[in-house]
């Protein structure tokens, strides 16, 4: 049968009228169920909002657009503000949350919300809610009377939506190049900070008779994921530039992973301190793999807290420079201490203990004196800091930070430390002991060339091992080094050049006079040094633990206050030997002119 008789054939034009019908009914009713639905929409929405929210939001928004043949929708045009006047009476109710939110976006689009169930069953499925380059603004203002509320609300949100749905469930809700700013309202000066190109995505929002209680849920979510590609802050002094890349946070694995956090100076090592105006160190910053466990998120909603169970950081780097040859800027470093610094910190944090594998640290220094560039580094840095947190309830528990480390000092010489900071002490109390075992003390000539002018012709440490007890005044405790064939140069700056020359006859005076050559000496004496050093105001922290530590080698090689007046007192005579034997020679001179003129 030829096509034009099929298309002729009575049989064809059954077949073909009632598909035209099919889809006619299909369009008209789904016209039809549109048409239900818009005024839904239009009239239910806002009131839906307003009471489920005791009124706080109001949601506005221009246009609606519904295609039900294909079961999508849109809003345009789209905000949800917080009616002021709503939150006073909720403060004073004691009912108002820790949060205000703001969200302004140009388009809300729903995806496959299934109109015939709406119709037929009263369920509103929706497969796809997209939030399109929405702008989200989030108050936070932390109430007494919230403390110990739980992440669920009081009433059900099924009451506020059964008289129209017997469920409310969105497969996901997507907030597309999001950006987010946070207002901290819990001091007198409000403090902010923006985040841009965020992705959040929410997963399996349920609202019917029984999803309120189900455990499984937080804000009736099975799961929020939140992705940052790229996030980069200048710092408000303008030499700092602090970057994160890939950050991935995961609701339901209580996970946060960040790729690489970086702290980067803006300017190299020979400008930084140019740029500044005076000496001040320079940091370099990188950590990679950072992961935070057991994070519990609904305290940083209602509170802005970062409580986490453990946090890892694994592979990076710190660095630190300063170029002395610039003027100092003289400033009282009282109270900026490590454990006190993070009581000023004014997000509450909370971190049971940080793992940290790997971590290469060092410090170099120009010295204006030497005209060189001195250095010391940590290698291979590992440890356990436990107990990390400025928050009074948890201190009240226990006040003590304590930090296990162990690294290898220039790449060689390995070294255990255990720090503990009271953090609840008025002076700031800390202490730390450790050992520095089985290392060639040649490998300290990087540090002690340029900016002690001291070499170390030989010296095989064998144990260093200290305890000290501290605050921020002073420091007291005992050291002892064990150490075999020890020789020292003294250095000064060789006139007219850029290299350092070795001072023979006081290099020879400290070898035969003040040091001991090896600890225990030969007859078994053993020097222990007792540390007793007071800091100055202006010493930071780790100058207060070099300086003290300091304090024991020196007393421990035997550059006791005493010796070092007893070679004050061999230089001051071989000085005034030298001049008696200048004065000689003069007169030696003067007599021999004066005999040749008298010919």
């Amino acid at each position: 049968m030829t096509l034009k008789k099929i298309i002729r054939s009575r049989k064809f034009k059954y077949i073909t009228f009632i598909l035209l019908f099919l889809v006619a009914s299909a369009l008209g009713l789904s016209w039809y169920v549109a048409g239900k639905i818009k005024p839904l929409v239009q009239q239910q929405l806002a009131a839906i909002v307003k009471k489920a929210t005791n009124g706080l939001y109001d949601i506005q928004f221009d246009q609606v657009r519904v295609n039900a043949f294909m079961g999508n929708a849109s809003l345009t045009k789209v905000r949800l503000v917080p009616d002021t006047l709503a939150y006073q009476k909720l403060i004073a109710a004691q009912k108002a949350p820790n949060n205000l939110y703001f969200i302004h976006l140009e388009k809300l689009s729903i995806k496959n919300f299934h109109p015939f169930k709406i119709y037929f069953n009263k369920r509103l499925d929706i497969d796809l809610l997209l939030f399109d380059q929405p702008h989200i603004t989030m108050v936070n203002r932390s109430f007494p009377f919230n403390e110990n509320s739980p992440p669920t609300p009081e009433k059900s949100p099924y009451d506020y939506i059964k008289s129209i749905f017997r469920a409310l469930h969105i497969k996901t809700i997507d907030f597309k190049n999001a950006s987010f700013k946070y207002v901290n309202k819990n001091d007198s000066i409000a403090e902010s900070d923006t985040v841009s190109n965020l992705t959040i995505t929410l997963k399996d929002w349920l609202i019917d008779s029984t999803s309120a209680a189900d455990k499984n849920r937080f804000y009736l979510l099975k799961d929020a994921y939140v992705y940052l590609n790229n996030y980069t802050y200048a710092t408000p002094d303008s030499m700092y530039y602090i970057k994160a890349s890939q950050f991935e946070f995961s609701a339901a694995a209580k996970r946060l992973n960040i790729k690489e956090f970086a702290l980067t100076p803006r300017y190299a090592e020979q400008d930084f301190a140019k740029v500044s105006g005076y000496a001040r160190d320079r940091y370099s910053l990188q950590l990679n793999n950072i992961d935070l466990y057991g994070i519990n998120l609904a305290s940083y909603i209602k509170k802005g807290e970062i409580l986490a169970d453990e946090m890892q950081v694994a592979n990076g780097f710190l660095s630190v420079f300063n170029d002395n040859s610039y003027p100092k800027l003289i400033r009282d470093k009282t109270g900026r201490f490590p454990h006190q610094l993070l009581q000023k910190i004014k997000i509450p944090i909370m971190l049971k203990k940080i793992l940290l594998h790997k971590l290469d640290i060092s410090y170099a220094e120009f010295d204006a004196k030497s005209k060189q560039k001195g250095r010391i580094s940590f290698n291979n840095t590992s440890g356990m800091i436990s107990n990390v947190t400025n928050q009074m309830k948890y201190k009240k528990v226990d006040p003590m930070i304590e930090a296990n480390l162990v690294s290898y000092l220039m790449e060689q010489g390995k070294l255990s430390v255990n720090f503990k900071f009271n953090t609840m002490a008025p002076q700031a109390d800390f202490s730390y002991k450790g050992q520095l075992q089985e290392m060639d003390g040649r490998q300290l000539n990087y540090i002690t060339k340029p900016l002690a002018m001291v070499q170390i012709k030989s010296c095989m440490i064998r144990k260093l091992a200290f305890d000290i007890k501290a605050n921020e005044d002073i420091a007291t405790g005992r050291l002892k080094f064990v150490y075999n064939d020890l020789s020292l140069g003294l250095m000064k700056q060789h006139e007219g050049g850029q290299r350092l020359k070795r001072l023979g006859l006081l290099s020879l005076l400290a070898n035969a006079i003040i040091i001991y050559s090896d600890n225990p000496a030969d007859d078994g004496r053993f020097a222990l040094a007792t540390i007793n050093y007071k800091r100055k105001p202006t010493g930071s922290f780790f100058n207060f633990i070099w300086k003290t530590l300091f304090q024991g080698v020196k007393y421990s090689v035997g550059f006791t206050p005493e010796k070092i007046a007893e070679i004050k007192s061999y230089v001051s005579k071989f000085e005034n030997m030298k001049d008696e034997r200048e004065k000689r020679r003069a007169r030696r001179e003067l007599r021999k002119s004066e005999r040749l003129k008298n010919r």
